[in-house]
């Protein structure tokens, strides 16, 4: 019964097959490619793999690239699915105002945080963050009711908006530095203690809600850029939007 198990980003389609669609199940293969060579899918990395059983896809990057992978995974005989958020889901209370409206990737992150955390065997509260063409700090309690969240922009779309946005100024290749004497330095260093101090942030906002400290799960394709600069404890997790997608798998068929 094996699984695969898809994440659309903004950018970019990781994939992974896995064993059997439960936590833990062993990867037997994985991939990602970038939206715009999506359509080669069926025919070059997808065209080697045993036929798998069932999916559950994740995409954030609207209807059209959604179509577009459904007919590669004509290549099997499985039904697509794709999740929605909603109101509660393996583990995790939905606290926003519309929880329809949560972005599912956002949803699936927080479902594989808190089965990541009660796996150690004690519920702690979590905060949940994704690094990649947007930045994303997610606050679950320790029941799993998640509290809210912030959207900010990545270091790439910020640094795109100071190009177009000022004279002069151009993509940095420059270093994270305490106190930046050059321009290249002065735009890196800014948009990483940007997106740190918005996770440092809710990180105390957080615990000050839940009377202890949290978790921090970091993941996202940027994530290991920015976590070096981070002032708290926290952990690099790259496959937190995987295990929510085994874990919703799991959920739904014992039903």
């Amino acid at each position: 019964m094996s699984f695969l198990a898809i994440d659309i980003g903004n950018t970019r389609l990781k994939w992974s097959l896995y064993a059997s669609p439960q936590p833990g199940a062993a990867v037997l293969a994985h991939g990602a490619v970038f939206l715009e060579t999506i359509d080669e899918l069926a025919e070059g990395d997808w065209k080697r793999l045993q036929a798998p059983a069932s999916m559950l896809g994740c995409n954030v990057a609207g209807d059209a690239i959604r179509r577009r992978v459904e007919e590669q995974l004509e290549l099997w005989d499985i039904e697509p699915r794709w999740v929605v958020s909603n109101a509660h889901a393996a583990g995790i209370s939905n606290g926003y105002d519309h929880p329809a409206r949560l972005g599912t990737d956002r949803f699936v992150a927080q479902i594989g945080a808190r089965h990541h955390v009660l796996a150690r065997g004690v519920s702690r509260p979590v905060l949940v963050v994704m690094i990649g063409t947007a930045v994303t700090v997610d606050a679950v309690d320790v029941e799993g009711k998640f509290l809210g969240g912030l959207i900010l922009p990545g270091h790439g779309i910020m640094l795109k908006a100071l190009e177009s946005g000022t004279a002069g100024l151009r993509v940095p290749t420059g270093e994270v530095v305490k106190f930046p004497t050059n321009t290249s330095d002065a735009l890196t260093s800014g948009g990483t203690y940007a997106i740190t101090g918005a996770i440092e942030r809710m990180h105390r906002h957080l615990t000050q809600q839940c009377g202890e400290p949290p978790v921090t799960l970091i993941g996202g394709g940027a994530g290991w850029k920015v976590a070096p600069d981070l002032d708290i404890e926290h952990e690099l997790v790259d496959s937190l939007i995987f295990d929510g997608l085994l874990a919703l798998q799991s959920h739904r068929l014992a039903l």
